[in-house]
C-alpha cells in the first residue's frame, strides 16, 4: 500500500489495519493532503480484503482538531473561495467525501479516541463504528462556535441516531466539550479505558471481529448502515433474509454450526 503524508498506516497484526493521523503539531487538524491520502486509502480498502477492520486514532495529545483553519485562512482569496458554488464543489463536498469514503468501505472501522475531537474530528469519531476514547478525550461539536450550522460531515444524522434528538440537539447548538465520562454515560463511546490501554482496547475488539469471516463482517456494516433509515421493519427484515440467504450459501455456516451438535 502507498505511504502517506499525514498519517501512518500499517497492518499491526493479521487482518487489522491502524491509521495513525500524524500532525501532532496541528492537533491532527485535517487539510488537503490528509483527505487525499484517505482518498487514496480507501480506494485500497475497497479493492481487498486483507484488511479487514480499520482502527484510527492520533499522534500526540490530539485526536483530531478537525478542518485546518490556518489553511482556508491561508488560501481565503483563493478560487474556491470566489463564489459559494465553487466553494461547496472544491471544498465543502471534498471534506464531507472524508466521511462518506469512510462509511462506504467494507470494513467496520474503530475510533481510538486518545484526546480532543472536535470539528471534523467530532465528525470523523461518530462516523465510525466503534468508539473507545481514554480520559483525556473529549468532543466539541465546533461548528456553531466558529460561525458555522452545527449540522457538518454528517453530525446532524449521525448524532441524533447515536444519542437521540433531545441530546443532540444540546450539543450541536451550544458547542460545548462533551468529556469522554460523560460521553459514556450517553452511549457515544462504548467504554473510556487509561490511555496507556487505548490501543489495545481497539484492538482486543478488532480481534473479536477478523475472528469472523468477510462476508460476516461486510455485510453486518452493510445492514446496520441501510437498515438505521428503512422505511419499514418488512423492508428492513427483506435485506436481513437476503443477507442471511448469501451467507448460508456462502459454505461457512454448515462447517460453523458443527460444534453446536453432539454426535448421536
Amino acid at each position: 500500500m502507498s505511504k502517506f503524508s499525514t498519517f501512518i498506516f500499517e497492518e499491526i497484526e493479521p487482518g487489522v489495519g491502524l491509521v495513525t493521523l500524524n500532525r501532532p503539531e496541528k492537533l491532527n487538524a485535517i487539510n488537503v493532503e490528509m483527505l487525499d491520502d484517505f482518498n487514496v486509502l480507501f480506494a485500497a480498502l475497497t479493492k481487498e480484503d486483507t484488511i479487514r477492520v480499520l482502527i484510527i486514532t492520533g499522534a500526540g495529545r490530539g485526536f483530531c482538531a478537525g478542518a485546518d483553519l490556518s489553511e482556508i485562512l491561508t488560501h481565503k482569496d483563493s478560487d474556491a473561495l470566489s463564489d459559494p458554488e465553487k466553494y461547496l464543489r472544491l471544498a465543502q463536498e471534498r471534506f464531507a467525501a472524508l466521511i462518506l469514503g469512510l462509511r462506504r468501505i467494507p470494513q467496520p472501522v474503530i475510533s481510538a479516541v486518545n484526546g480532543p475531537a472536535a470539528g471534523g474530528g467530532f465528525a470523523l469519531a461518530f462516523a465510525s463504528d466503534i468508539r473507545v476514547a481514554s480520559p483525556e478525550a473529549y468532543f466539541v461539536a465546533s461548528f456553531a462556535n466558529i460561525g458555522l450550522s452545527g449540522g457538518e460531515l454528517g453530525s446532524s444524522y449521525f448524532l441524533p441516531r447515536l444519542i437521540g434528538l433531545a441530546r443532540a440537539a444540546e450539543i450541536l447548538y451550544t458547542g460545548r466539550k462533551v468529556n469522554a465520562e460523560e460521553a459514556e454515560r450517553m452511549g457515544l463511546v462504548y467504554k473510556v479505558v487509561p490511555k496507556e490501554a487505548l490501543l489495545e482496547e481497539a484492538i482486543a475488539s478488532a480481534r473479536l471481529m477478523t475472528a469472523k469471516g468477510v462476508g460476516e463482517l461486510k455485510l453486518t456494516k452493510r445492514v446496520l448502515d441501510q437498515n438505521i433509515d428503512a422505511p419499514s421493519l418488512e423492508a428492513a427484515v427483506n435485506l436481513e433474509n437476503r443477507n442471511q440467504t448469501i451467507m448460508i450459501f456462502s459454505g461457512e455456516f454448515f462447517k460453523l454450526i458443527k460444534p453446536f451438535f453432539k454426535e448421536a
